[in-house]
């Protein structure tokens, strides 16, 4: 089945006020550039972003929050976004914050299908306060749901027509489970190769996962932080 559309925007075009949005990628590292920019021309507002972060003031994420179009983050570090400090300060923005390795779990039960996990991540802190508790072999364990989006927005190095996937080195952190979650999962691709083009036993995530699938042009790949050794 070839899943290929032409763009982001055709893409992400039935993307309505109040959904609920999966973005693939940890800090500035394997984040859809081509997709968020497209949603910051599209204007919708009131959404939902479940991502480990939050993106920068000037890209990433951060661009939808300079436009007020994000009601609520659910992530695991948001510490390099200035607006993002001052809508959660100014109550603009409803933040959840979830420790790291829940997330992904959240993430990969929904991929699964299965509906919660029991975590010990979290037990006896504020992380726990309303949530049903469970003892296994002596150590508590908190009840978490999975996470549902009606779309999961994700960026790999190489994609076939199918929608198989292939991530490049830590650009894969949270986009393989981030595709397997999603009700709509699209895919940029830096390269869109033939049917056929990509080994099977390197394929990190199947066709099966994703509904659409383009090639994206003019990625900057920023680093978040960067930090070089003194000449000596």
């Amino acid at each position: 089945m070839n899943k290929v559309v032409d763009n982001a925007e055709a893409a992400l075009h039935d993307i309505k006020d109040g959904s609920v949005l999966m973005i693939g990628g940890f800090g500035l590292c394997g984040i859809p550039e081509n997709s968020i920019n497209a949603l910051v021309k599209m204007g919708v507002k009131n959404l939902t972003c479940i991502s480990n972060n939050a993106g920068v003031d000037d890209f990433g994420i951060g661009l939808m929050l300079q436009q007020k179009q994000v009601k609520k983050m659910i992530s695991s570090y948001v510490g390099e976004n200035a607006e993002f400090e001052r809508q959660l300060l100014s109550g603009e923005l409803e933040v959840e914050l979830i420790p790291q390795g829940t997330l992904a779990t959240r993430c990969l039960a929904a991929g699964y299908g299965m509906p919660a996990i029991y975590t010990p991540a979290g037990a006896g802190t504020e992380v726990a306060t309303g949530k049903e508790t469970r003892v296994f072999n002596g150590k508590e364990h908190l009840l978490e749901y999975a996470l549902e989006a009606d779309f999961a927005i994700v960026k790999a190095w190489k994609g076939d027509p199918e929608g198989n996937l292939v991530f490049n080195e830590t650009a894969r952190n949270f986009n393989p489970l981030m595709a397997m979650a999603g009700k709509i999962t699209i895919a940029e691709v830096e390269e869109l190769v033939p049917a056929g083009g990509l080994d099977p036993n390197f394929i990190h995530a199947p066709g099966i996962y994703v509904h659409r699938i383009f090639q994206g042009t003019g990625y900057e790949k920023r680093i978040e932080q960067r930090t070089v050794r003194k000449k000596v």
